[in-house]
């Protein structure tokens, strides 16, 4: 009997212990319990894969997906994945992460899921695969305020917390706003936030980020004001008629793609429609990668790149 009530309580203090090493986030308007760390995960598009490998988790992943398809991964993206494999060069289909095996998919609305699609949190979750949503791309599913670059904070934050490397992820974040703050507080600061138009593609009507897409988070953490941050949307195409009538004093070009952002701001720089903008009389445009305009760690980067663009005359 002594002998088995100590089984017994042995059972019930590893239980405890099982208990209370799981571990619940917020993924938009879910919440997601993991009762250990992911060991198969894969993750979509080149700045999600990114974030988990600045937590050093490429030994937890089989793989990633939505690269090589849309853009090119810079030389190093192409290291930090070399021992990965592509699964899938756009989205990834649904049997695709099953035959993966894999028990963890990153990814967000429009970077590798689509609403109603084949591939979501629930579709996934028959097949023991859980999912954790980009931050930025909730809006897709619910009601969220502006982006901001907590947005991208929150999603470090929670990969730590789902892979049990929340120091490291800690350490990010406080080392990325100390960066940020150190950097523009060293610059000179414009008497008004200069007035700025993203220019993602698109010649008959531009595609560019409208209150809900991270480039309106980083122009305004670099002193500027997004002409379209009242544009209820992420990303989507708007009217040049509505670019000239709030004239933009400096355009981001965001670079990916087949035509160039050399070849974007030569459309611009020679479309008599554009002539009058400030920013096109002052030839004041700003390149900004796929990577550093989207959800990532190279938005430390982007928002010293704009920062800086934004303070010279």
């Amino acid at each position: 009997m002594k002998r088995l009530m100590i089984g017994m309580i042995s059972s019930l203090v590893v239980c405890a212990d099982l208990a209370m090493a799981a571990t619940t986030v917020n993924s938009c308007n879910r919440t997601v319990t993991f009762e250990e760390p992911p060991k198969r995960a894969i993750s979509n598009d080149v700045n999600l894969t990114e974030m988990m490998l600045v937590l050093g988790l490429a030994d937890r992943m089989v793989g990633y997906t939505g690269i090589s398809g849309w853009k090119t991964l810079d030389e190093k993206m192409r290291a930090g994945v070399k021992a990965l494999p592509e699964l899938s060069a756009k989205y990834p289909t649904k049997e695709v992460l099953i035959g993966a095996d894999a028990d963890f998919f990153f990814a967000g609305w429009n970077y590798g899921m689509k609403v109603g699609g084949e591939v979501t949190p629930e579709t996934l979750a028959p097949f023991d695969i859980k999912v954790y949503e980009l931050t930025e791309s909730c809006t897709h599913i619910m009601e969220k305020g502006k982006a901001t670059i907590d947005d991208m904070y929150a999603d470090i934050t929670n990969l730590g917390a789902i892979f049990d490397v929340e120091e490291k992820a800690a350490e990010l974040v406080k080392g990325y706003k100390s960066e940020i703050a150190s950097f523009t507080d060293s610059l000179e600061k414009a008497d008004k936030p200069p007035r700025v138009f993203v220019y993602d593609s698109g010649e008959d009507a531009p595609f560019t980020a409208g209150r809900y897409g991270m480039p309106t988070a980083l122009i305004e953490a670099a002193g500027g004001r997004n002409i379209m941050q009242d544009f209820d949307k992420s990303w989507a195409t708007v009217t040049w008629e509505e670019v000239v009538e709030r004239n933009p004093e400096i355009i981001v070009i965001v670079n990916y793609g087949k035509v160039t952002a050399e070849q974007k701001r030569k459309y611009m720089m020679s479309n008599p429609a554009f002539a009058e903008l400030d920013a096109v009389k002052n030839d004041r445009f700003v390149t900004l990668e796929y990577v550093e305009a989207t959800p990532g760690p190279r938005n430390i980067q982007a928002i010293k790149t704009l920062a800086k663009a934004f303070s010279s005359k």
